[in-house]
């Protein structure tokens, strides 16, 4: 393959630092595979604008990235506040969650408004919130049908519309709200390729939004973002009805204890491995070169474990919007990547074992191309499931090269580790759509004489599948 492949793909979030046109091309020519629309601070405007944007820039490059809209969720935030308040240790402090309630006469207690009324409703005595991403920390000691008194155990400043977490309370909340179907709609109409949906708690959270794409005759695929205690608890059965994972550690770690992070990103990653699911490692990757032009050495190998651990993607958020070095940041994490899959080839792994006979045949096809120098991956697929299903089982050293006649199955393919999607029409005979890919590559220096291809394919003859693997050498 070119110096140009990586296995591991690159998600970026778009952000006023990276808005412009030129931005833009700019973070697609470097290998950003995906670009991630953050909806909670997204216009309907804005989103419409940047994503024709998005496909102008990637038409005149000449590599077509995928869109992912991330939609908010049932998020909890504080309320607006002429000033910042300055929370003192030990205070009593109240949320308010029926904004200009009456208090008992002579009562002073500061409090701000919360904008979510059955909050009341959910949280106990004695539990734990947390404001502005862990930064405040507070204990509940009583509550009323307008209020909840608290205790600050953590200090600090409070500003207005900040993040509230509250670890192992399940919220009453929907996971699919009416701003996040009004968003996703926008986002259907403009062509997304991806819908990541915010706080999934468990398998019906999954269901509403499938329900909603079904509605809409959309096969756009869901992420499913794992970022509280409950998720953890329903993992395998959210793998299994998403089309990918996210493992969102901001707020992952906000309602998890710190030491446990690891340990639930190794099992998430697992997890999907072993359910055939793309997996996305995300947020604060290379946090600290939002302001500086070089990331942490602890960052460094943050990336690098994500990468040895076999996540499909790895995703910049704050790095890319808001950060002074997008660029840079794309930069680091491909060459992070490049360097530690050049180890993952002297340290084969066995790959997963899937049943079914389309799986057998990919298996074998894998088992082969590993104990193959030089060697390549070839599918065709419309549905995306053959690619997939040979990313899915981690080839050690041979790239994936996927044919597809669909632009949507196309920009999907981008999520999955190790696969190299093409735009083809399919010819009306296999074994010429088989040459047609062979010439593709051949003029784009792809593959040279020598080279072995491991060509594995499912047709429909005779009303039942029929999957085979082909070996040939570059003539």
């Amino acid at each position: 393959m070119p110096a140009a492949f990586r296995r591991t793909k690159i998600i970026f979030t778009l952000g006023p630092a990276t808005e412009s046109e030129e931005m833009i091309e700019t973070m697609i020519r470097a290998g950003a595979d995906i670009v991630r629309l953050n909806m909670a601070h997204a216009s309907h405007d804005w989103t419409r604008g940047v994503i024709r944007r998005i496909r102008a820039v990637s038409a005149r490059v000449g590599r077509d990235v995928a869109i992912m809209m991330d939609i908010k969720g049932p998020e909890i935030r504080t309320g607006d506040l002429a000033t910042p308040i300055e929370l003192q240790p030990g205070e009593i402090f109240d949320f308010t969650v029926k904004p200009g309630a009456p208090r008992e006469a002579g009562e002073e207690v500061r409090s701000v408004d919360v904008n979510y009324q059955g909050l009341v409703n959910d949280i106990k005595v004695g539990d734990t919130v947390l404001v502005d991403n862990g930064l405040l920390r507070l204990e509940v000691l009583a509550k009323n049908d307008a209020h909840i008194r608290c205790r600050v155990l953590i200090p600090g400043p409070l500003s207005s519309r900040r993040h509230i977490n509250l670890p192992g309370v399940k919220v009453g909340l929907p996971a699919f709200t009416a701003k996040d179907r009004a968003d996703a709609t926008v986002g259907l109409e403009e062509g997304i390729d991806f819908l990541a949906l915010s706080f999934v708690r468990e398998v019906a959270d999954v269901a509403l939004l499938r329900a909603f794409l079904e509605e809409k005759k959309s096969k756009v695929r869901i992420i499913s973002k794992i970022e509280d205690q409950s998720a953890i608890a329903n993992l395998d059965e959210i793998v299994a009805a998403s089309d990918a994972l996210m493992v969102a550690r901001g707020d992952l770690g906000i309602e998890c204890p710190f030491e446990d992070l690891p340990v639930i990103q190794r099992r998430a990653i697992n997890a999907c491995l072993s359910q055939g699911r793309a997996v996305i490692v995300a947020t604060h990757m290379l946090e600290s070169m939002i302001t500086q032009p070089v990331p942490t050495r602890a960052e460094i190998t943050d990336v690098a474990n994500a990468v040895y651990e076999r996540a499909d993607c790895v995703m910049l958020s704050g790095e890319t919007t808001v950060g002074k070095y997008p660029l840079a940041c794309v930069q680091m994490l491909d060459k992070i990547a490049r360097r530690i899959e050049q180890e993952e080839t002297t340290g084969p792994r066995e790959p997963a074992v899937f049943t079914g006979e389309r799986m057998k045949v990919l298996n074998a096809a894998v088992v082969l191309a590993n104990q193959l120098p030089r060697s390549r991956l070839l599918t065709f697929t419309r549905h995306g499931f053959m690619a997939n299903g040979l990313a899915a089982l981690r080839p050690v050293q041979a790239p994936i090269l996927a044919f597809t006649p669909s632009p949507e199955i196309f920009r999907q393919l981008r999520l999955l580790r190790a696969v190299e999607p093409y735009l083809m029409p399919f010819a009306p005979h296999p074994d010429e759509t088989i040459e047609n890919a062979i010439r593709l590559l051949k003029r784009a220096g792809v593959i040279v004489a020598g080279d072995k291809l491991i060509a594995a394919s499912d047709i429909v003859a005779e009303e039942r599948l029929v999957a085979s693997v082909q070996l040939r050498t570059v003539l």
